[in-house]
């Protein structure tokens, strides 16, 4: 009977709780919307930190996983490949041989495969995967079979692939026809033979796969840029599946144990001998890997949860907001609280009447922001997406989701319901009745409580736009950095003519030749070839040994190939020396340009030309000597962030090792799509086989600050959010307090007090509130910021211009909010105010 009871007085508080709000839809509707926003808000960033950080993979059994990797290598030489460039192929052939902590164990590669044959470039996702790949995650096949050991032995026999069921829904339709058809990546042929489940997207958190082939067939793909069989290739991660009652640690230790042996057995032979004592102390390790491998995860890991506390503070203020709207009804509440007091409700039972009110709230609020969350977390996973890097994560609904968002829903309700439903069922009975009719109890107690709620929400907003005009202001010194070159009318042109079989030593004439076609292109005012674009990412550096010495300078610079005329196209000013020339060719002197930042910490200042230097790449075989013949101005090399690095460049007519590929730098003030028009006119003459792909550099360059732009275009929206919702509080508390001392104002006007003093006591008293909640702000926004610090460029996040800005203008907003109320109450007639009295 009692539990009887207590579903009936429920099933009544939520029926009463609803009509009340249904007569009440001002309230309702500024309630639900603030608690939308700021639950949508929580729950859109933990849905993404669910599915980056907390999601395990979509298979059986994924905390059995681990990937084997040199734990904590701080040093590495040789050829970096991909996304996860953790092991060489002869490391992984002897972890797969000697490894004894797992059933199964597979390595895999990221790689982007070409479907054109010709043309403009259009790429699938791909994966290079060993023959227990699919085996290892127990992944089965949705139609067909997957790969198998069979399909992964040298040479490869049967070239064999596996698609995604997103690949076979996009280009075969669904149909099982597409079993047993030809696939061209990289123009080699590749029977497809399963498709996976829609459920399995590979093991990259952040990217799906299309296609799977296996490792064997790498050298056929690359030719002669294979890293199989090289020795410093880094270009392979692994992942196995631990064996039944074996443990983490277990396999941790017994792949420390056999390190020695892997590493003898894997010494790179064009290593020097410091280099070979570094590798020599290198070890191997298992470490989890139920969550799978996400450069994604490294990347915006701690900028989400960082959003996740910046979208906290909105809530939190949304919360103090709808406490002084309920604090408000409360009062307008009191002789209906007063009357069923007096017929004999108890306390307790009045309590859990309003804390109802304040659930259905919550609840609603819960529902439209996990429906808003779903837009918005999808928006940002697109907003950090580019046209050549799509971030795929699945973005499902599960029970983290859920559970967050039912806590959160039932924190808020108990943060802004529960004070109000308390103070409510405190009231007085005889002393309500006795005042007929006027709130005895909405003094200062409650009135305290309301002046608290508003410090709160002035010092969470500061904290939310000093915060924002961190961000902003670290993304504009982002913009506004000089970079060293010319940013705008750049279009970076990747070419492929691989499938034209250019001998080696016919490669070099064929790229000055198409690079001369392309330079007589109307409206093209310069070309160059460059190995490494600037603000791409890519990058080539390597220890150097100036004339005269028998050690490699202190600083390792970068390096960077490129064709003469590459300084005029991306306009880097010549500073001292000459360009690079067309007699500058493979059996000529070695020549080298350097910049300032080379000479200032390699050179120690010493005039550049003139001077030599070998550089360390050629180990096993004479080191040319290089002497310097121009210096450059200095520019960015990795990232805008980056400080100047010491910067060597050589010519692309000296490269004696001439591939098949070029990155071309076309400067030209032409529309973008007229010029790519004639490109491909110009390409498509050279050769039908070749391919290329085209991106804007500056486009480019914007790319590169995509976690910088959201971070600022966040914190911007939270902390405009938070300044209007702290606005609409201050508002509703004078404004309120403005109701409740009508009669004092009337009094203190009829015995001479100007309208002057009337609006200095108003304003005096949103001023002591606007200082103690900046003063609370200012403290927590330099507790808060240190975390911050490593997102900023080039300003400090205790920066005090920032936290000056950011008070006066949340008090100018504040001050606004509350000058309305204020001449409302200075304008008050004495006379009337005393008539109502």
């Amino acid at each position: 009977m009692t539990g009887r009871n207590w579903l009936d007085s429920l099933f009544q508080d939520v029926s009463y709780g609803l009509r009340i709000l249904r007569l009440n839809p001002g309230f309702t509707a500024v309630a639900l919307l603030s608690l939308a926003l700021g639950i949508g808000a929580n729950t859109a960033i933990f849905q993404l930190i669910d599915a980056v950080r907390l999601n395990t993979l979509p298979i059986p059994n994924p905390q059995q996983l681990a990937t084997v990797r040199i734990a904590d290598r701080k040093w590495a030489s040789g050829d970096f490949e991909g996304r996860y460039s953790e092991l060489t192929f002869a490391q992984w052939e002897q972890i797969r041989d000697h490894q004894e902590g797992f059933s199964s164990i597979f390595a895999w590669a990221a790689q982007r495969f070409n479907l054109a044959t010709g043309g403009e470039a259009r790429y699938a996702e791909g994966m290079w995967v060993s023959g227990r790949f699919f085996e290892t995650l127990q992944v089965r096949a949705l139609i067909g079979r997957t790969l198998t050991p069979e399909d992964d032995q040298r040479g490869c026999g049967t070239r064999a692939a596996v698609i995604s069921y997103a690949f076979w829904q996009r280009e075969f339709g669904g149909h099982s026809e597409a079993l047993g058809r030809t696939i061209h990546l990289e123009s080699q042929p590749f029977d497809i033979v399963g498709v996976t489940p829609p459920s399995f997207h590979g093991v990259d958190v952040g990217h799906s796969y299309d296609v799977a082939v296996p490792l064997c067939s790498e050298p056929l793909v690359r030719g002669e840029g294979s890293l199989m069989d090289n020795r410093v290739g880094w270009w392979l991660a692994s992942m196995g599946r631990l064996k039944s009652g074996w443990t983490l640690e277990q396999a941790n230790l017994q792949m420390g144990a056999i390190s020695k042996g892997i590493l003898d057995a894997t010494v790179p032979p064009a290593y020097s001998p410091e280099s070979i004592k570094h590798y020599m102390e290198y070890k191997f390790g298992a470490f989890p890997a139920a969550t799978g491998f996400s450069r994604l995860r490294r990347t915006y890991e701690d900028p989400l949860w960082i959003l996740l506390g910046i979208a906290g503070f909105v809530l939190l203020i949304a919360c103090a907001n709808i406490a002084n709207l309920m604090l408000a009804r409360a009062s307008a509440r009191e002789r209906e609280m007063t009357v069923r007091l007096s017929l004999g409700a108890s306390r307790a039972r009045l309590l859990c009447q309003l804390l109802s009110e304040s659930l259905l709230i919550a609840a609603g609020g819960a529902l439209l922001g996990t429906m808003l969350a779903q837009w918005l977390s999808r928006y940002l996973v697109a907003s950090i997406s580019t046209e050549e890097n799509q971030f795929f994560l699945d973005l499902r609904l599960d029970w983290r989701i859920l559970g967050f968002t039912a806590a959160v829903a039932i924190l808020t309700a108990l943060f802004f319901g529960l004070a109000p439903a308390w103070r409510a069922t405190r009231v007085s009975p005889a002393g309500v009745l006795k005042a007929a009719g006027r709130g005895t109890t909405a003094g200062r107690e409650r009135f305290s409580l309301r002046r608290a709620l508003v410090i709160s929400q002035v010092a969470f907003s500061l904290v939310l736009v000093c915060g924002a005009l961190l961000f902003s202001r670290s993304l504009g010194k982002l913009l506004s950095t000089d970079a060293g070159f010319r940013q705008t009318g750049i279009l970076e042109m990747d070419v492929d003519f691989t499938r034209l079989g250019i001998a080696a030593d016919q490669r070099q004439p064929y790229k000055i030749a198409l690079l001369e076609r392309l330079r007589a292109l109307p409206g093209v005012d310069g070309a160059a070839d460059a190995s490494i674009v600037p603000l791409s990412g890519n990058g080539w550096n390597e220890g150097i040994i100036l004339a005269g010495h028998t050690e490699h300078a202190g600083e390792t610079p970068q390096l960077s190939r490129v064709s003469p005329g590459y300084f005029r196209t991306m306009g880097v000013p010549m500073l001292a020396g000459r360009d690079f020339g067309p007699t500058d060719t493979a059996t000529a002197p070695r020549v080298a340009i350097v910049n300032e930042t080379f000479v200032r910490k390699i050179l120690k200042g010493a005039s550049p030309v003139g001077q030599r230097f070998q550089i360390e790449e050629y180990v096993g075989r004479p080191r040319p000597m290089y002497e310097i013949v121009g210096l450059v101005k200095d520019t960015k090399y990795y990232d805008l962030r980056d400080e100047f690095a010491p910067i060597i460049y050589v010519t692309t007519l000296q490269d004696d090792r001439p591939d098949q590929g070029m990155q071309v730098l076309l400067r030209s003030a032409l529309p973008l799509g007229s010029l790519t028009a004639a490109v491909k006119s110009t390409m498509n003459e050279a050769g039908s086989q070749i391919t290329i792909e085209f991106h804007p550099l500056e486009t480019q360059i914007r790319n590169s600050l995509l976690r910088d732009r959201l971070m600022a275009s966040l914190s911007g929206f939270f902390g405009a959010l938070a300044a209007l919702l702290a606005m609409i509080g201050l508002y509703g508390v004078i404004s309120y307090s403005v109701a409740q001392r009508t009669s004092e104002i009337g009094v203190r006007m009829a015995l001479g007090a100007q309208r002057g003093n009337i609006l200095g006591m108003i304003l005096g008293e949103v001023g002591w509130m606007l200082a103690a909640g900046l003063a609370v702000g200012a403290a927590l926004a330099l507790a808060l910021g240190r975390s911050a610090g490593a997102l900023l460029f080039g300003i400090q996040p205790h920066d005090p211009l920032t936290m000056l800005a950011s008070a006066f203008g949340l008090a100018a907003v504040a001050l606004l909010a509350s000058y309305i109320p204020a001449r409302r109450a200075a304008l008050l007639d004495p006379m009337t105010a005393l008539r109502d009295e």
